[in-house]
């Protein structure tokens, strides 16, 4: 029953005709995409939504009425006579107190009411909002994602979705998955915050174009484009933990058809902290040089548009011990230290092609090498990895007799090659193997324009270890009445689970190391495989003449296998195994967003999880993770002078209930720790002055109420002895934190 509605999607394709179109582009009165805006022929059932470009394309029909419609805007009557062929129209904000609020601030933030999956965009705007110095650090300011505290030696932050870690989140880079295998632990922040143009964030089952990973959601991350780009950007950053960044951007458009852009960016941190006085250091010291160059050929006349993009870093961390020095004591016991020295080089390259007379029919290519190589040791542990990595997509667009039908085919393949070596207690092994995948993939689209939509999708993959499977997805999108949309999905991931560059935080451990495997084909264990349901609730509604919307949502993710990661049998052990019994995550949102006063908005969500395992010695909630949640969020932004300046301010702040403490009953008194972390709460801030549309400065600061965690390093006295862990890590460990910087733009 579980492929019943992807059998339905396979037998909806028949056959297809062209038609001429009628194309065009929406923007807002900002000259934002208008994204998911109604497009439709009055009187008809013919219409379609814009993409997230503002882009759209209608069958063409001459002599009659052509109808723009978006929520918050004046809808638009067009007539079309018969030419031309494309348009470009502005959205006029809605006057009528009753329909919407006027003179709002455009929002950061959007979730559009006709999209069918539940996603939201984040724009550059809300990326600035935070010191975004990295894309990990990209979703403080935003409820669907939670940010939490990896370790106490390596400072990287980690994301979860619906409760579950990263390696369940597929995260790609202009829909070329990006961050997996062995970028797993630190890629997220290998991609400069100011690289972004928008984020998009899709909840649940996402499509199955991009792959058969995704378990609890979609994370896609599109970089500027070069025709978008300015000339000159310059950003430059200082904060008191002496963490300094630089990042300059310089653009040209060489022709009419093509552009290039060049992304220099560096930081480093000179400094050591130890706030907690343990002898440790709070953060690393570290450098990181990351340059990206992007080539990018378009000509709509011929249908066509390309991208090139090629791209080095070199990351270097060194943490541990404030006495500890890398040239005189790596690999004695006198002096605990780790060194995480990365080297990334990417290559990738985007056609597309939209046939001239069809433009509603398309094809694109992706292509993508990576190669990632991480040398690192941890005290006497070490951990290097080599991986060379080829993706190729292609996939062909089209319709079914009119646009209220679509669908999407092709065929991709993925070649991974590991070169992995691991040196830790009771294990010293050599993993070294190759992945390769190759499938095909079919999406079929219904979409009313008016209030419902279907997504049905089916891949079939063989891959040489797990061999070959289905990965069925669906999504569904009903508007029951005015500002209310209702979306459900269901979908199966599967992936391999590359269980050491996943857990990296506890090298920095003197735990045993223990794989109690199956004959799997992965270090001896099976792939790991589940099933996301969710559904979703949106309602827009006035309070006081005000906009305001409320969102609910709850997703269910079953693990039919999962690699337990089990940390409770012994606080000296971590045993690596096949699940046997049931794993389930339960997530639950409450969202609500408030335009309080003009320029004042309020974004404020509640959470709930419950995410249980069973392990070799019962049933566990999932360690540190919070069943209870809130954040909150408030911007202001006053009114823009003739000059062009105005002042931005922005707060947020999270509160994490209790946390569920693994056992530290085999240490030693001093080092066992409670059963559960107690509740606290984090608060940041920004300000931002704008003088005018070529500069502005910015201040802000992190954990302005300086919560800490107490005790972070066990056995820190003796990080060679049997105790030693610093994995324990619920909160923050570095206390208050302020930055400043300035931003520089010049416009063509």
């Amino acid at each position: 029953m579980k492929y019943t509605f992807a059998i339905i999607a396979l037998s909806a394709i028949s056959s297809v005709y062209a038609q001429e179109q009628l194309t065009g582009t929406i923007v807002d009165e900002n000259n934002q995409s208008a994204i998911g805006a109604s497009v439709f022929w009055e009187n008809t059932s013919i219409g379609v939504t814009t993409d997230s470009n503002g882009h759209f394309s209608i069958p063409f029909q001459p002599d009659s009425n052509l109808i723009i419609s978006y929520v918050g805007y004046q809808s638009q009557t067009i007539r079309i006579h018969e030419e031309p062929k494309k348009i470009n129209a502005k959205l006029v904000p809605d006057t009528e107190l009753e329909e919407v609020l006027i003179n709002t601030k455009q929002r950061n933030t959007v979730r559009s009411l006709k999209g069918t999956t539940n996603s939201i965009t984040m724009n550059s705007g809300e990326l600035l909002k935070a010191a975004c110095c990295n894309i990990s650090e990209a979703f403080e300011t935003n409820p669907s994602i939670d940010v939490n505290y990896s370790d106490a030696v390596t400072g990287t932050k980690q994301i979860k979705m619906l409760g579950l870690t990263s390696p369940y989140i597929l995260i790609a880079e202009e829909n070329i998955p990006a961050v997996r295998g062995a970028s797993q632990a630190y890629g997220l922040t290998f991609t400069p915050g100011t690289w972004v143009e928008n984020i998009q964030i899709t909840k649940g089952a996402g499509t199955v174009i991009n792959g058969y990973e995704s378990i609890s959601g979609q994370i896609n991350t599109e970089l500027i484009k070069p025709i978008n780009d300015r000339p000159l950007f310059v950003n430059l950053y200082g904060s008191t933990d002496q963490r300094f960044e630089a990042n300059i951007h310089a653009s040209s458009h060489l022709s009419d058809k093509w552009s290039t852009s060049l992304f220099l960016h560096g930081n480093t941190r000179t400094g050591k902290h130890d706030e907690n006085k343990d002898g440790f250091m709070d953060m690393p010291k570290g450098d990181q040089i990351n340059i990206m160059n992007r080539w990018q050929y378009t000509n709509l006349e011929k249908g066509w548009i390309s991208f090139f993009t090629w791209r080095y870093m070199n990351d270097k961390k060194q943490t541990g011990q404030m006495d500890f020095d890398k040239k005189t004591d790596r690999g004695k016991t006198h002096l605990w230290g780790s060194e995480i020295n990365t080297e990334k080089l990417d290559l990738s390259t985007k056609i597309g092609y939209v046939f001239p007379d069809m433009p509603f029919q398309s094809m694109g290519l992706q292509l993508s090498y990576n190669y990632h190589k991480q040398d690192s040791y941890f005290g006497l542990n070490q951990y290097d990895i080599k991986q060379n990595s080829f993706y190729s997509n292609f996939l062909f667009s089209s319709i079914i007799n009119n646009t209220l039908n679509k669908f999407s085919t092709g065929i991709s393949f993925t070649l991974d090659k590991y070169q992995e070596d691991i040196l830790v207690p009771s294990l010293d092994g050599n993993f070294d193997r190759i992945d390769n995948s190759v499938g095909t993939f079919l999406e079929y689209t219904y979409d009313n324009t008016d209030n419902f939509s279907i997504i049905m999708g089916m891949r079939f993959d063989y891959h040489n270890r797990m061999g070959a499977f289905l990965t069925p997805r669906l999504h569904l999108r009903y508007n029951p009445w005015e500002d209310g949309v209702l979306r459900a999905s269901a979908g199966r991931g599967k992936r391999l689970a590359n269980i050491f560059a996943e857990n990296q935080i506890y090298l920095a451990s003197n735990r045993h190391f223990q794989i109690q495997g199956n004959g799997g084909k992965i270090y001896n264990l099976d792939p790991e495989i589940a099933w996301n349901y969710g559904i979703s609730f949106s309602q827009g509604f006035h309070i006081f003449g005000r906009k305001a919307e409320t969102t609910f949502d709850f997703y269910r993710t079953d693990f039919s296998n999962q690699i337990v990661v089990d940390i409770d049998q012994s606080s000296h052990l971590i045993d690596f195994y096949n699940l046997e019994g049931n794993s389930y995550a339960n997530s639950l949102q409450l969202e609500f967003n408030y335009n309080i006063l003009r320029n004042l908005n309020l974004k404020s969500a509640y959470k709930f999880y419950d995410i249980q395992t069973d392990q070799k010695n019962g049933k566990f909630e999932k360690a540190f993770q919070p069943k209870h949640r809130f954040f909150a969020n408030l911007e202001y932004e006053t009114e823009v002078s003739d000059k062009g300046g105005n002042w931005k301010f922005d707060f947020t702040y999270n509160w994490l209930g209790k946390q569920r403490i693994p056992t530290t009953t085999d240490n030693a008194v001093v080092n066992q720790m409670k059963s559960y972390s107690n509740p606290f709460s984090t608060m940041n801030f920004q300000i931002t002055k704008v003088f005018s549309p070529r500069f502005e400065i910015y201040l802000g600061g992190e954990n302005i109420g300086n919560y800490t965690q107490k005790q972070v390093i066990l056995g820190a006295e003796d990080p060679f002895g049997p105790d030693f862990d610093s994995s324990m890590v619920y909160a923050p460990i570095f206390g208050q934190m302020y930055y400043a910087g300035l931003r520089f733009k010049l416009d063509y």
